[in-house]
């Protein structure tokens, strides 16, 4: 342990409680419940994971995409966007092919049933924005939106 100096707070002005990781991550985990909980009741499917909803919406919104550039769209390494799109593509909700100019590029779409899912999901997913921050006004809700898109 190093001596306190006039630059440092003193060890005992640390209190978890205060400390952005620690809210922020009570706060996801508040996300993380009310999205399970609203989306099983929405489209009867508990295992719609939210970074798999995530992947989801992004196809709707660019239709087909190589896997890599759907892994950046959805801030997901490679690894975990490749488990995505693997448990997808068993679930039949996802087709993927090898592109055409190069083949060790995989491309990704929604499948039909993938299309259904997501326009289902969608309603449910403003829900789950609106029940994550209903504690919080208009403004609030704008501003907090506006700070945690600055530390990204």
């Amino acid at each position: 342990m190093t001596a306190d100096t006039p630059d440092t707070p003193h060890i005992d002005a640390y209190v978890l409680d205060d400390q952005v990781g620690f809210i922020l991550r009570q706060v996801s985990q508040r996300h993380t419940t009310l999205f399970a909980e609203i989306m099983a009741a929405a489209t009867g499917d508990e295992s719609l994971t939210p970074t798999q909803f995530a992947a989801l919406a992004k196809l709707r919104q660019l239709g087909s995409c190589s896997q890599n550039e759907l892994g950046r769209e959805t801030a997901m390494d490679a690894a975990t966007i490749k488990g995505v799109v693997g448990r997808l593509v068993g679930r039949g909700l996802v087709e993927t092919w090898k592109d055409a100019g190069d083949a060790r590029r995989l491309r990704v779409r929604l499948s039909d049933a993938g299309a259904a899912l997501i326009a289902a999901a969608i309603p449910r997913a403003f829900a789950i924005t609106d029940q994550t921050l209903s504690p919080l006004s208009d403004g609030e809700r704008a501003t907090l939106l506006r700070l945690l898109r600055k530390l990204r």
